[in-house]
């Protein structure tokens, strides 16, 4: 106990004395780097030289240190610039996919500028919307109706070929029965053999073509159009190949791409004039009244007494 007692009274003065001696050389080193005289900037530069070398090893863990807080630093920007950089890729994303829409209605509107069409045939371009709910199974709903003149019955078609026909009219929408519904039936001309059909809609993406004249004439690929039998449809209007199915069936692959529907043309088709009274057609009477072929074959008076014992009873 009393030996503890010693060591500690004898330790406190000698940490206390190496204590001020530290802080006394600590002093004399802050000085010395602080004179500015050449004699002391030898001294300083003997001391580098002399005891810097063999210290790397004392500042190699401040250097990695160092060195660790600026690859943190530089980390910590790159961080940065790769969530600014994800930010700037989404809204490239978002203007690549607007971008991308934008193309693809733009190529459809050309599509539908390119279209050739009888120069007296005029049209509506309308914008297919969400189909709200019908009894058919096939069909769109655009956005034209009787305030732009739509009429039921007239045909339709995209910026390739026939889509369907109108059957309904609103006053600002209009319902267009598509090709491939059951309860669609067109008259159709097979070019180039001139062969007549009726196609008809079974609910699949390649319609029937019956009641054809001559199967043996036609060929896979022969080019089908409207014939405008019956006034319904204009005639000569694309709607696409002959195809043959594995079961001998004729068909046909439409022009139209149904899948992907955005625009429409409504052809006006104007019924032709019906002639209800023939007179306007017929000249008038030969040869004129008061007047009478001669024997020359030309034209002379008729006597006025000849013409009143003509006319008495």
């Amino acid at each position: 106990m009393a030996r503890d007692s010693y060591d500690d009274s004898y330790s406190r003065p000698v940490r206390r004395l190496l204590l001020a001696v530290l802080v006394l050389f600590l002093l004399s080193l802050v000085l010395l780097w602080r004179i500015d005289n050449p004699r002391v900037e030898r001294i300083r530069a003997a001391i580098i030289d002399r005891y810097v070398p063999n210290m790397e090893w004392v500042m190699a863990p401040v250097t990695g240190i160092a060195r660790m807080a600026e690859d943190f630093q530089s980390y910590a920007r790159l961080f940065e610039q790769n969530q600014e950089l994800r930010r700037e890729l989404q809204q490239m994303r978002a203007w690549r996919e607007a971008a991308l829409q934008l193309e693809q209605e733009n190529a459809r509107l050309l599509d539908l500028n390119r279209v050739q069409l009888d120069p007296e045939l005029t049209f509506v371009t309308g914008i297919v919307l969400a189909d709200s709910g019908s009894p058919f199974r096939r069909s769109v709903l655009l956005n034209v109706g009787a305030r732009d003149g739509i009429l039921d019955g007239w045909a339709t078609m995209d910026g390739l070929g026939v889509v369907g026909r109108i059957s309904g009219v609103g006053q600002r929408t209009s319902r267009v029965l598509l090709l491939t519904d059951a309860a669609s039936r067109i008259p159709v001309t097979i070019q180039p053999s001139g062969q007549q059909a009726l196609l008809m809609g079974d609910n699949t993406s390649t319609p029937t073509l019956d009641f054809v004249e001559d199967p043996a004439d036609v060929a896979a690929g022969d080019r089908i159009v409207t014939s405008g039998d019956g006034g319904l449809f204009p005639p000569g209007l694309l709607v696409g190949q002959v195809v043959f199915t594995s079961d001998g069936r004729l068909r046909a692959r439409l022009s139209a791409d149904l899948q992907r529907l955005n625009f429409m043309r409504v052809m006006r088709s104007h019924p032709g004039t019906t002639l209800d009274d023939p007179g306007s057609l017929i000249g008038p009477p030969w040869p004129p009244p008061g007047m009478e072929i001669g024997e020359d074959d030309t034209l002379v008076p008729v006597d006025a007494a000849r013409a009143e014992a003509e006319a008495a009873p």
